[in-house]
């Protein structure tokens, strides 16, 4: 009996090792001299094996090894590589409506059927939007004429920064409060108050040189003509549907920009976050200038006239969204075109 038993095992474990790669036990033999398979060969399936501690141990250490070899300068590169993929998207997008693939009419093919109140509403507009960046840019020149103006707002002194930010969000909340009457008043006075503190803020960027503030000019014309060139082609609502996702994207901004200011670049979780910060941002308001830009064409078109006792079309604060989004962009595009000068 022990002679057939060993005939027995050297038949079939060949077999079974080719067959089942995956053995947690050898063949034993019972009590009487027979082969006993009831619980002989257990056969780890691909589940079992992907959720068993070696595997995951297996994992886990992998996970840290590629963290260890992630440097902050690789999240740098994913933000270059999302705006890069995000301008791919924004040129295919701008041919594909430029071309008059879409069935739906955008606002180039309706703007021949607008009564001529609205389009002087939108011309109103982005005269406004033009007088915020003219003014931004005296107020900013101003400030580099005078070392007081610059000790303050290139201080660097966090309370500062934080007595600034709560100047020009409540200059900002003012402005959008006083309700608009044509001709220069109230609410005029206050608009280019913004637009000055706007542009003595961007004052400090004047360290980066001239010749990195003009290519971040280009950069932001070419950018906002684009924009602007997409928004109108489209269909006239297509883009106001991202209202949530963008108010999303702006709080992860938000929330990015404060860790910013106190984890230094140097660390790799301190490098995401200004990294998100910077090319996020640029991305979050590119999309955001799409969608204010087509929210003026909508509200000058379905408003009505204006009637005394009615709603008023108001364009200083409908300019005010497009001035910001296109003051951010430009930030960013500085400090892009600073840190790749520097390297």
């Amino acid at each position: 009996m022990a002679v057939l038993t060993k005939v027995c095992q050297m038949q079939f474990m060949p077999v079974l090792k080719s067959a089942v790669p995956l053995v947690k036990s050898t063949i034993t033999v019972g009590s009487p001299g027979i082969l006993n398979f009831g619980s002989v060969i257990q056969c780890q399936t691909v589940r079992k094996f992907a959720t068993s501690r070696i595997v995951r141990a297996d994992r886990i250490s992998h996970v840290a090894r590629r963290s260890k070899q992630a440097t902050p300068e690789t999240a740098f590169t994913m933000g270059k590589a999302a705006v890069a993929g995000a301008g791919a998207a924004g040129l295919g997008t701008l041919c594909y409506y430029g071309l008059g693939l879409s069935n739906a009419p955008g606002v180039i093919e309706k703007q021949y059927m607008w009564p001529q109140y609205v389009v002087d509403r939108i011309k109103t507009t982005y005269m406004y939007v033009g007088g915020s960046v003219v003014i931004a840019v005296a107020a900013a020149a101003a400030t580099l004429r005078s070392p007081a103006m610059m000790n303050i707002f290139a201080s660097g002194n966090l309370v500062a920064n934080l007595l600034l930010f709560g100047a020009l969000t409540g200059s900002s909340i003012l402005v959008r409060s006083l309700p608009y009457e044509p001709g220069f008043g109230p609410k005029q006075i206050c608009w280019a108050g913004f637009a000055s503190l706007v542009g003595a803020m961007l004052a400090p960027l004047s360290f980066y040189g001239g010749p990195v503030l003009i290519r971040a000019a280009w950069y932001t014309a070419g950018i906002v003509g684009g924009l602007s060139t997409i928004a109108i082609c489209a269909p006239s609502e297509q883009f106001l549907r991202m209202a949530g996702p963008l108010a999303i994207g702006s709080g992860l901004v938000l929330a990015s920009g404060l860790g910013a200011m106190f984890l230094p670049p140097t660390t790799l979780f301190g490098a995401s976050l200004h990294s998100f910060f910077m090319y996020g941002g640029l991305i979050l308001f590119s999309g955001m200038l799409l969608f204010n830009t087509q929210k003026i064409t909508k509200v000058a078109e379905t408003l009505p006239p204006d009637y005394r006792g009615g709603p008023v079309y108001d364009p200083i604060n409908l300019s005010m969204s497009v001035f910001m989004d296109i003051v951010n962009i430009f930030l960013r595009l500085v400090v892009m075109t600073g840190s790749s000068k520097n390297k």
